[in-house]
């Protein structure tokens, strides 16, 4: 007798909408509890091959922390694809000018570098301030405590 992979039905899986305030909440801590949600790994139906997982508004993403010295040592890399095009921005610098990325940046590199990866990261959203513009999809406030351990 053969073990089978219980694979759920496309149709039974419950998408929510889940809201996470990221002020003063630990980065890579945050980040880590976002991927799981939308991975699905919270959820007794779990299939590694499978989308199950949910959507996740992050607000507040300029109010971010990160610990020790990380604010002015953690560097961010971008390149234009030219020659000599490589671009390279600290922690500080890149949270006052776009604080979204920060976060983005983070829980895409927490999720499978595979097409469902990609197709994950598009139902992460977010915001720098505290608004958003999915009222409708009616979100549930999750709240994520991330300040355990030493304070930096």
């Amino acid at each position: 007798m053969s073990t089978k992979t219980y694979v759920p039905p496309v149709d039974s899986i419950d998408r929510k909408w889940y809201v996470i305030d990221a002020a003063d909440q630990r980065l890579g801590r945050l980040a880590s509890e976002i991927a799981k949600i939308l991975r699905g790994k919270n959820k007794p139906n779990f299939t590694p091959h499978m989308d199950a997982g949910d959507f996740v508004i992050v607000v507040n993403a300029e109010k971010v922390q990160v610990t020790g010295k990380k604010r002015f040592q953690k560097v961010y890399r971008r390149h234009s694809g030219r020659p000599g095009g490589m671009k390279v921005e600290t922690f500080d610098k890149l949270q006052a000018r776009i604080p979204e990325r920060i976060i983005e940046k983070a829980v895409k590199g927490m999720l499978p570098k595979n097409a469902l990866g990609r197709k994950l990261f598009t139902k992460l959203k977010v915001y720098a301030g505290p608004d958003h513009p999915h009222e409708a999809q009616q979100p549930e406030v999750l709240t994520v405590d991330t300040n355990t351990g030493e304070q930096g």
